[in-house]
């Protein structure tokens, strides 16, 4: 069975450095699902304008066709509400994990403060938290993303059994 991760939460919760971590411990590829998104969805965000559920379905749908095609797979993905989560599920080909990396207002947007060359502006934070419909224990591993970056991963390798799923 391949492996079909997603990183999830509100931007600058930290899923493309997450991601990046976990592909290297479980020698898997990591794909930021950011680079899924349409030019005009960017341009959008860009501007401070929130996606609306009409902007996002086709990105879902790049999201569980990669996953998909190119399973096994972490990517990178904001699935904020059980929709999204769902449409990704249906499309994917297979079973999906989400990992839900979860953090307070105030350090998401402290980290999204400090990072540059990124289009989501902080202005778009409190839409993000809005949008979440956090996911019970029936839906993703949750993650406290307070702790240092090596016991984020190491939660997420002992949830999932450590072992290399390809």
């Amino acid at each position: 069975m391949s492996l079909r991760l997603v990183i999830m939460g509100v931007a600058g919760c930290g899923k493309s450095t997450v991601g990046a971590a976990l592909s290297e411990q479980l020698d898997i590829p990591y794909q930021d699902g950011d680079d899924l998104h349409s030019a005009e969805a960017v341009r959008k965000m860009s501007s401070g304008t929130p996606l609306a559920d009409d902007d996002r379905w086709p990105w879902l749908d790049r999201i569980a066709e990669t996953l998909r095609n190119e399973a096994p797979l972490i990517i990178g993905c904001s699935a904020l509400r059980r929709a999204y989560r769902d449409r990704i599920r249906a499309g994917a080909g297979g079973d999906v994990t989400f990992v839900h990396l979860a953090g307070d207002r105030d350090l998401i947007a402290s980290r999204m403060a400090s990072r540059a060359g990124h289009y989501m502006p902080l202005s778009l934070l409190d839409s993000q938290f809005a949008t979440l419909e956090r996911p019970g224990p029936d839906e993703a591993i949750e993650v406290a993303i307070e702790q240092p970056m090596e016991a984020i991963v190491g939660q997420v390798l002992s949830t999932l059994g450590g072992s290399r799923n390809d």
